[in-house]
């Protein structure tokens, strides 16, 4: 019987070495004002790029791919334990060459690429020499792609796109987009629409703006315009009309990590809210000694230890099927769940540290607008409960259940007695 809650030991000795990897080297990056993304900045690339080599001396380089591909292959279990410790440092994904949305589009082009586009785009992306952004949300249709409008068109050897997305991440530094857009009006819903790589520096396409997150001084999240946007024909991702299927495929595994790394933050913040917890002074001892405190504390340790078991669970359940559809209920319940934990515990630690906690001085604001950000991403929270239920009840599609069913007090009694009744009357008989 197969079941483990450790880490095989020569796995871990590789992730002791990330964790004081990222805490003494990757961390401060994020404090010296510069972005990772931003590929095109020497200062960036002089501190960026030393790191990487580091991680790529230790085999820990883009692990989510195959050999064939630079990386070592690994399972989602694997890659869950890695991304906790990448969580909550802003260049740790970079560094360690697995950045959303990256790490996606590479998949996408991986899968669905021809070798052209393989040798154009995807080599330069996996060497991080390029990024790219994942862009499909629309103003007017949110992340609902059987709303979309942004249409491409078929005129000779070239597609013509014209539309407007919104929130297309890291766009601003991107080499290229990854568009989804519809081809086919009058098709099911879930086959109108086809991807396509568009260069940025394509005519035509135009980056309105750049918004940023509340709280971040410079936006990355970019409101781009196509205007008659011509991309050669084989700049089409997959089949046409399979925009939908592929987009599903890229997401499963995207909303594993984004839940790991929640865990690694969620886990940062309970460290911050017991060590102001047990300094910080009152009349009669330290916060710590009252049960409000206490409370909170219990409950966040609860909370993320759940949390970080169905999140692990899930990725042990994709390792074993190899099928995301399979997973399809679990990948959407650890997404609903995740922003809740997330919420409640970065609420917790801006509490328990009072003013501070509220300031400018301490991150934990930035938590709890990350956590809304992540009932956003991939798809709001309402919409994986949806999944969720829908998945859940397919088991349940044959039962017709009378107005008192059979699960009933009264039903389960007389069941009981039929089936042992008899057997007391035979034991009377023989006596």
């Amino acid at each position: 019987m197969a079941w483990d809650f450790e880490t095989d030991p020569e796995f871990q000795e590789k992730l002791d070495w990330m964790d004081g990897f990222v805490r003494e080297k990757v961390e401060p990056l994020g404090l010296l004002g510069i972005h990772p993304y931003d590929v095109k900045n020497p200062r960036r690339n002089k501190l960026v790029r030393p790191l990487q080599e580091e991680v790529k001396a230790r085999g820990l380089w883009a692990c989510h791919l195959g050999p064939e591909l630079g990386g070592q292959g690994y399972g989602q279990v694997k890659l869950g334990l890695m991304n906790e410790i990448l969580g909550g440092a802003s260049f740790a994904p970079i560094v360690f060459g697995c950045q959303a949305p990256d790490t996606g589009n590479a998949e996408i082009i991986a899968h669905y690429g021809t070798p052209e586009q393989k040798t154009r785009y995807l080599q330069p992306l996996l060497e991080n020499e390029i990024v790219s952004a994942f862009s499909m949300t629309e103003p007017q249709g949110g992340s609902d792609p059987t709303n979309f409008i942004t249409k491409a068109e078929l005129d000779g050897n070239h597609w013509k796109i014209n539309g407007e997305k919104w929130f297309s991440t890291n766009g601003r530094w991107a080499e290229f987009l990854i568009v989804m857009a519809v081809t086919d009006p009058d098709a099911p819903r879930h086959e109108r629409m086809s991807m396509f790589i568009v260069p940025v520096d394509t005519p035509g396409v135009e980056i309105v703006r750049n918004v940023g997150v509340y709280g971040q001084e410079d936006g990355s999240e970019s409101y781009v315009r196509h205007t008659d946007v011509r991309v050669p024909a084989d700049h089409l991702l997959g089949e046409q009309g399979g925009a939908f299927a592929i987009s599903q495929t890229r997401l499963g595994g995207g909303r594993v990590h984004h839940a790991m790394r929640t865990v690694g933050n969620c886990r940062r913040l309970l460290d911050a809210m017991s060590r102001r917890a047990v300094s910080r002074k009152t009349r009669t001892g330290t916060i710590a000694d009252y049960q409000a405190v206490q409370m909170q504390i219990a409950d966040s340790y609860i909370e993320l230890e759940q949390f970080k078991l169905f999140v692990l669970k899930t990725a042990w359940m994709i390792d074993k099927y190899q099928d995301y559809r399979k997973v399809r209920k679990d990948i959407a319940a650890i997404k609903a769940l995740m922003p809740k934990v997330y919420h409640d515990i970065a609420h917790r630690c801006i509490h328990i540290h009072g003013s501070l906690g509220v300031s400018n001085e301490m991150p934990f604001v930035g938590s709890l607008i990350g956590s809304m950000v992540m009932g956003i991403a991939d798809g709001p929270t309402e919409v994986h409960k949806v999944t969720v239920a829908k998945q859940h009840l397919r088991k349940y599609r044959d039962v017709a259940d009378p107005m008192f069913p059979d699960y009933s007090l009264i039903e389960r009694r007389a069941r009981a007695r039929d089936m042992y009744d008899p057997l007391e009357e035979l034991v009377e008989a023989a006596e």
